[in-house]
């Protein structure tokens, strides 16, 4: 009675100092600088959002909270960086719809373990796509329009993207498995390329990052078509969305922060709570919208809950449209 008594003591007094120590470990967090991988190239919009989250990060935390770009292999390079650093907060990510949703079914093999994956800390922000093609190239003012010029012409048109696997691609294949139509793909390795060749006329049409996009649809170069959120966008009001003329369509690109796996709860529930917050704040909303952006900042375990059917979503789009594995 007296050994069963004592392990009950034991076990209880091992909780408690489990609890304290957790707790300390959350309230010293950070005591040093801390580094935000972004597994993208400077200047694109996972590198913004980053940049803008980690200043206000360093800010409210009184720590530097330090960008490093490490692109490559669709995000696969920075992110295997990040799956072997150690799991103790102080290695972040940034991570997108592409890197950490669309990757698990597109690649072969990933440089860090699927099953682990990553400790989700928030979603950022949503950014819609919009279809937009070359007046000259394609007469069709709407997306009914469109869709029937390519049934009668398959496989003529071109589409570009910022490369295979992105949101961008996958908007393409998205509408061509809903619509039954063919065209050809042009992968770019990145979007900036791919909207300027769309506006010379060598590519038809593309979906592309709406910020990008509204600039050369308010120049006259491109016109947009309509836009792949299920509300229309504040950058180009007046376009429709793809949802309000093929149901269920919806194809945005998304960013999120991350964390190693194994990574204390209580950092990423800190770091969480911290991002909602910044997210939250009347200025940082109107500078993401200002950019065409929707912010979000939710939970660990409802980013996680979003992750998990945006996997499966792009995976039997994958699936539907034939993407060759990489």
């Amino acid at each position: 009675m007296y050994f069963k008594r004592f392990t009950t003591f034991a076990a209880v007094v091992a909780a408690l100092c489990a609890t304290s120590m957790q707790s300390s470990r959350a309230d010293d967090y950070p005591s040093r600088t801390v580094t935000v991988v972004v597994p993208f190239a400077a200047g694109g919009n996972t590198d913004t959002f980053g940049r803008l989250v980690a200043e206000q990060l360093d800010k409210r935390l009184g720590q530097r909270f330090i960008v490093e770009n490490k692109p490559g292999a669709g995000g696969n390079v920075g992110l295997g960086d990040l799956a072997r650093s150690k799991p103790d907060g102080y290695t972040i990510g940034m991570g997108t719809v592409s890197s950490n949703a669309i990757n698990q079914t597109l690649y072969k093999t990933l440089p860090y373990d699927k099953e682990k994956g990553f400790a989700p800390i928030s979603l950022i922000a949503t950014l819609p796509n919009v279809l937009v093609v070359n007046p000259d190239k394609i007469k069709a003012t709407s997306v009914e329009e469109l869709i029937e010029l390519l049934k009668k012409e398959p496989g003529k048109h071109t589409y570009a993207s910022s490369g295979v696997g992105t949101s961008i691609h996958l908007a393409g294949e998205l509408l061509a498995t809903k619509a039954g139509i063919k065209m050809t793909h042009i992968p770019y390795k990145g979007s900036s390329q791919a909207i300027l060749d769309v506006v010379a006329g060598h590519v038809d049409m593309m979906f592309d990052n709406i910020p990008t996009a509204a600039q050369q649809v308010k120049a006259g170069k491109v016109r947009a078509l309509a836009v792949t959120s299920l509300e229309k966008a504040a950058l180009l009001p007046e376009v429709p969305t793809m949802a309000s003329i093929i149901p269920g369509f919806e194809a945005t690109s998304w960013h999120g922060i991350f964390a190693p796996p194994g990574t204390p709860p209580e950092i990423v529930e800190k770091l969480s709570k911290e991002v909602q917050a910044i997210l939250a704040e009347p200025a940082m909303k109107a500078k993401l919208e200002g950019m065409g952006a929707t912010p979000v900042g939710n939970t660990s375990a409802e980013f996680k809950a979003f992750i998990d059917t945006e996997t499966v979503k792009w995976a039997e789009v994958i699936k539907a449209a034939n993407v060759p594995p990489q």
